[in-house]
C-alpha cells in the first residue's frame, strides 16, 4: 500500500518526452541495422551504466561516458558518434537516455529479448569514474566485487557473461575472434562443451572465471558457487531460460544508481490502485460504523 502511494507521487514523465523517445527509438532501429553496429552501441550503455559507485551513490548511466574516451574506452567513440545523428534529430532527449535506449534497440536487433526500457535520466558531464567494465583477468574476487559493489547478483554476473558473444563481433575492440552476430545461449553451450575458441568466447577471462569452481572456493559460499553453476546448466537447457533473465539483468545495469518517472500508463494505474484502495477503505469504515451502532443497540436491548 505504502509502496502504491509512494508510485502514485513519483515524477511522471511528460507526454511529450515519451513520443519522443519511441521516435528516437525508430531512428536508433534504422541506424543499428544500416551501420551494423550492434555491438558498439551495447558497448555504449554497459559502460556508461558502470560509472555507478554503490558507495558514494554517484554516476550510473548519465551520458557521462561521452567525455572520458580514452583508454580502454577509445572503441566507443565511434558509437558516440552514430548516436549523435539521433541526437540531433531529438535534441530533447538526454544523451543518458538514447545511450540506454540504443543498448536495448540493438540487443533486440540481433535476436535477444525485449528488455522493459525506461527513460527519464538526466545527463551529467561529470562522473566518479570512467566505466571501466571489470577485468575477469584481475580474478574472480575482484569479478565479484565488482559486481555485488553495484548491488548486482550472481545470477547477473552469468546472464551478464553472454555479452563477449556481442562484443567479439568487433575484434578490433574486444581482441578477440570474429563469428557471425546472433544473441543466444550459444555462449553457455560452448562454454560447458569447452571445445571451441574459434570465436574467442572461451578465451575470455571471464569465461573461464565461471567455469574455474576450485578458484571461486576462497571467495564465494557453497550455496553461491551453486547458484552460478545452476544458472549456467539452466541457460544450456533453455535458452528462454536465459534470455527471461539476460532481460532482468540488462534493466538493473540500465538503471543502476537512477530513479525514474512514471510513464503516464504507470502513473494512470498508480492513481487507479490509490483510488480503488481508498474506495476499499472507505467502504470497510463505513461497514465498521454500522456494525458498531447494530452492536450498542443490542447492549442496549439487553439491558432492557
Amino acid at each position: 500500500m505504502i509502496k502504491t502511494l509512494m508510485s502514485a507521487r513519483a515524477p511522471v514523465l511528460a507526454e511529450k518526452y515519451s513520443k519522443e523517445i519511441e521516435n528516437a527509438r525508430r531512428d536508433l532501429r534504422a541506424l543499428i541495422v544500416i551501420k551494423k553496429c550492434a555491438p558498439i552501441m551495447f558497448s555504449l550503455a554497459l559502460h556508461d551504466a558502470w560509472t555507478y559507485d554503490a558507495n558514494t551513490k554517484k554516476g550510473g548511466p548519465n551520458g557521462s561516458i561521452r567525455n572520458y574516451i580514452h583508454g580502454e574506452n577509445t572503441g566507443l567513440k565511434t558509437a558516440i558518434d552514430l548516436c549523435e545523428e539521433v541526437k540531433d534529430k531529438h535534441p530533447r532527449v538526454t544523451y543518458a537516455d538514447l545511450y540506454q535506449l540504443a543498448g536495448v534497440v540493438a540487443i533486440e536487433l540481433i535476436g535477444g529479448p525485449t528488455i522493459d526500457y525506461a527513460a527519464g535520466r538526466k545527463d551529467s558531464k561529470e562522473s566518479h569514474n570512467e566505466g571501466l567494465l571489470p577485468d575477469a583477468k584481475e580474478g574472480p574476487s575482484h569479478l565479484r566485487d565488482e559486481f555485488y559493489g553495484k548491488g548486482l547478483s550472481d545470477k547477473d554476473i552469468v546472464a551478464l557473461s553472454a555479452i563477449h558473444k556481442l562484443v567479439n563481433a568487433h575484434p578490433e575492440r574486444s581482441g578477440f575472434g570474429e563469428k557471425p552476430l546472433k544473441f543466444d545461449n550459444s555462449y553457455f553451450v560452448e562454454l560447458l562443451k569447452g571445445d571451441s575458441d574459434s570465436d574467442g568466447s572461451l578465451q575470455h577471462a571471464t569465461g573461464k572465471a565461471l567455469l574455474m569452481t576450485q578458484t571461486f572456493v576462497p571467495m564465494l559460499s557453497f550455496m553461491q558457487r551453486k547458484v552460478r553453476l545452476f544458472n549456467l546448466w539452466a541457460y544450456v537447457q533453455d535458452e528462454d531460460v536465459f534470455l527471461k533473465d539476460y532481460a532482468e539483468s540488462h534493466k538493473k545495469v540500465s538503471e543502476l544508481g537512477v530513479t525514474l518517472p512514471l510513464s503516464q500508463d504507470a502513473s494512470f494505474e498508480a492513481r487507479g490502485a490509490v483510488n480503488l484502495a481508498s474506495s476499499a477503505t472507505l467502504v470497510f469504515l463505513n461497514f465498521s460504523s454500522m456494525l458498531l451502532v447494530y452492536i450498542q443497540q443490542i447492549n442496549r436491548k439487553c439491558k432492557e
